[in-house]
């Protein structure tokens, strides 16, 4: 291996491990900012009972989620083997892996796990993290309605 490929090589890494930082970000930031009741998709949560505005700030999450989790799954799976296909490791094309990628972010955040795709290494760390996240996000949703109706009933008893 040439000194050139070398480097070229240790860019990419540093270049991969960068995109997947400031996805974690975005990921992260989305939930802090939904719990914080921030307008960042335009929704902010007003009232207690179901309305589009709470489904269309709950779709919005778990969609910044799984694409989050998605494109970090598919940078990892570019620098090394992270995700086999009922126990085997096949062969994908770009596409291929990242339809993989996101189905399994999908898969996973909604805690269905069908176990069709399996994470290996620390793809197995973030699965956990993931699958951690889309069981708490709806007690997140159903405590911030909780504290919006206190608001509202504080604000009819003054």
């Amino acid at each position: 291996m040439s000194l050139k490929q070398t480097i070229e090589g240790d860019v990419m890494s540093i270049v991969s491990w960068l995109f997947i930082a400031v996805v974690c970000f975005i990921v992260i930031k989305s939930i802090l900012d939904f719990i914080k009741g921030d307008r960042r998709f335009g929704v902010r949560l007003q009232d207690s009972r179901f309305s589009a505005e709470l489904f269309y700030t709950l779709l919005m999450i778990y969609t910044v989620v799984i694409i989050g989790f998605g494109l970090i799954y598919f940078i990892l799976s570019i620098q090394g083997i992270i995700l086999v296909e009922f126990g085997e490791v096949r062969e994908v094309g770009v596409f291929g892996s990242i339809v993989h990628s996101i189905y399994f972010s999908g898969v996973t955040l909604l805690t269905i796990g069908y176990g069709d795709i399996t994470p290996i290494g620390v793809g197995r760390f973030l699965a956990i993290v993931e699958a951690l996240i889309g069981y708490i996000l709806p007690t997140a949703f159903v405590l911030k309605l909780v504290q919006s109706q206190g608001r509202m009933n504080d604000k009819n008893d003054h």
